[in-house]
């Protein structure tokens, strides 16, 4: 492994994309900066600053110039000996709007989703009503006001051959299942009968494939007759109506997700994000299948000699931190075989991890390091006056009129986000323990209040 002697950050996005940075390097090089190091290049959601909202594992950002622009960045960086550290986003991907094909499917099928098992969702919630659901909570307003006021539209999108709930920039696949309940009343022949086809389908792969079929031949249908002889059908869906907002309201209360207010996601969510951060869903990137489909364009790219480090994000929001770095170790020491001889030795790992003042990385860890807060945080040290403290404390306690021990506030303080902020988590990991408890005869006793209070 090659350790970096230095390394320059670097942000790429559409307003700076790769062939941005190519005039730069000899610059760099002249600085004795050995490596590059890149923001998040897969694929982020349009006119995403930053990277690290993920919407496909499989692509490289067009907006940063894709994978012919990163191949000029690295054989500019070659010619200089220089070498490339691309920061990685296992633990969440960006979720909402219209872009995340995976999360877009598994909002259409829910369960019956071949990417059912790649977010970190609980099907089976103490909320009955999020049964086999997932929660969206983006609306602007309760969602008996949204749906009234005529926000949460039914569509068809004709690109994408299927009927969609739309609100603002977000999209909600309605499942093909319930086509037949969109058609079947509908005034022209052809697409009431392929209502009544659609209807009354099995359960299971054979009726999830009578319900693919269906959509298929209404979008054949659509494109050779045209988009307009839906018009009549999603007027019968029309929310400011109230007949209208009653068959909406039937619809959507039949789909795999449940449309809410923004404001319920603190309480109610019903999977791991990021933070709060309601845009960023949490990957089940200990799966061993989620794990390869979300790494297979990183490894290619690491085996052919273009990237030759990682920097791993977030990497206390995994389910198994120490497991995810031994294996992700374990698949780069597997592909150091198939480097290029030409390319520079690779290997070198480090993970986004903010040690706490005296707290050591895991030596259980195979990695390199840490992206380096806590060393930050030393050197920013050298900006504050020690001598200060005093006098800004009685500054500062005159202000408030108390004397809070400064412990005591951090911990009320963090109890204080768990109850608002992660309440939703809270929930979660306190429903999961509650059924580990249930399941054994020394635990089984324990309430599910109680396992929540030692949380």
């Amino acid at each position: 492994m090659r350790t970096p002697r230095a390394t320059v950050r670097l942000q790429f996005h559409a307003d700076f994309p790769l062939d941005a940075a190519l005039p730069l390097i000899p610059y760099f090089a002249d600085l004795g900066i050995s490596h590059v190091y890149s923001s998040p290049l897969l694929t982020s959601r349009p006119g995403s600053s930053h990277g690290y909202d993920t919407v496909d594992h499989g692509t490289l950002d067009p907006e940063a110039g894709g994978e012919v622009a990163l191949r000029r960045l690295v054989a500019e960086l070659r010619t200089h000996g220089m070498g490339l550290i691309l920061d990685i986003v296992p633990n969440h991907m960006g979720v909402g709007g219209a872009d995340n094909r995976v999360w877009l499917d598994v909002l259409e099928w829910g369960r019956e989703s071949d990417d059912a098992d790649v977010f970190d969702i609980d099907w089976a919630p103490p909320d009955a009503a999020l049964a086999g659901k997932v929660l969206v909570p983006v609306l602007g307003a309760p969602y008996g006001e949204a749906l009234k006021s005529g926000t949460v539209t039914l569509a068809y999108d004709a690109a994408r051959g299927e009927f969609q709930a739309r609100h603002y920039g977000h999209v909600f696949p309605i499942c093909p299942r319930h086509y037949g309940l969109l058609l079947a009343g509908a005034a022209d022949e052809a697409l009431a009968g392929l209502g009544i086809d659609c209807s009354d389908l099995p359960a299971g792969r054979e009726g999830k494939a009578a319900a693919i079929a269906c959509k298929e031949r209404l979008a054949m249908f659509v494109a050779e007759n045209g988009p307009e002889n839906l018009s009549p059908v999603l007027a019968a869906f029309d929310a400011t109506d109230p007949e209208g907002c009653r068959r909406l309201h039937d619809l959507l209360e039949r789909q795999n997700f449940r449309l809410a207010w923004w404001r319920t996601a603190n309480d109610d969510l019903n999977w791991r994000r990021f933070f709060d951060i309601t845009e960023l869903a949490g990957v089940q990137v200990e799966r061993q299948d989620v794990f390869e489909r979300s790494h297979a364009l990183l490894f290619r790219l690491y085996a052919e000699g273009i990237v030759d480090g990682f920097r791993v994000d977030h990497v206390d929001g995994i389910s198994d931190p120490a497991g995810y770095c031994r294996r992700l170790r374990r698949r780069l020491e597997q592909l150091d075989a198939r480097r290029p001889p030409e390319a520079p030795e690779g290997g070198y790992l480090v993970v986004e991890k903010i040690l706490h003042r005296g707290e050591k990385l895991p030596e259980s860890w195979p990695v390199d390091g840490t992206t380096g807060y806590d060393f930050a945080a030393a050197c920013g040290g050298l900006f504050v006056d020690a001598a200060a403290e005093e006098p800004f404390t009685h500054l500062y306690q005159n202000f408030i009129h108390t004397h809070p021990d400064f412990n005591e506030m951090v911990r009320a303080n963090k109890h204080l986000i768990m109850e608002i902020s992660l309440a939703g988590e809270l929930q979660v990991l306190a429903t999961q323990l509650t059924r580990l408890a249930k399941g054994d005869r020394r635990t089984c006793d324990f309430t599910f209040n109680s396992l929540r209070g030692a949380l």
